[in-house]
């Protein structure tokens, strides 16, 4: 199963309809917060046919018409609060938009693979917990921007597939309204 993982989009349309463009083969997606406006959602609901879960993040201030949109596509659209828990393909995966909490939930052993945004920072790593080998999953940010003591610094926007069959995260970074792959670990 290819497992698309997006963060941080901040109202950012163009970079988030590259990645959607190159979704297609995408499985399920997974947003971990920071849309930001309400039609943001309404993108991610008509640009990607697959299911999708999104967690809310510390910029997502309108919920109740960014929940009511999302309501608007049925089962195919998932909003889980601030954690989502799910089973896809045989992998407890969680979701959090928040990269403290996040580390938290792949301290306990719980989640073979836990999905965080918020500090637009991309990030992989491993780790060994009660026996269980717990991917930790950060994808940067769809914004392209990170910042630096308050400062917005532009970065390569990016976006994450996980494919639950080898394992292995493609990071994808996206250049203009193109987006390539530019490394799988």
């Amino acid at each position: 199963m290819k497992v698309a993982v997006l963060s941080d989009i901040h109202d950012h349309l163009g970079p988030l309809d590259a990645a959607l463009a190159v979704l297609t083969d995408a499985d399920v997606l997974l947003c971990c917060g920071d849309l930001c406006a309400p039609f943001v959602m309404k993108r991610l609901a008509e640009g990607f046919a697959g299911p999708i879960h999104v967690v809310f993040g510390n910029n997502d201030a309108d919920t109740f018409r960014i929940t009511r949109i999302a309501g608007g596509y049925g089962e195919r659209v998932r909003l889980h609060g601030e954690t989502a828990r799910l089973t896809l393909d045989g992998r407890q995966i969680a979701l959090h938009h928040f990269d403290d909490v996040a580390r938290d939930l792949a301290a306990s052993g719980q989640y073979d693979v836990v999905c965080f945004g918020h500090n637009h920072v991309w990030e992989v790593t491993r780790q060994e917990v009660a026996g269980r080998r717990v991917l930790l999953l950060n994808p940067g940010a769809v914004m392209g921007y990170r910042f630096d003591g308050g400062v917005p610094v532009p970065v390569s926007p990016t976006f994450a597939v996980y494919d639950t069959a080898s394992d292995t995260v493609t990071r994808w970074v996206i250049e203009g309204e193109a987006a390539r792959p530019d490394g799988s670990l």
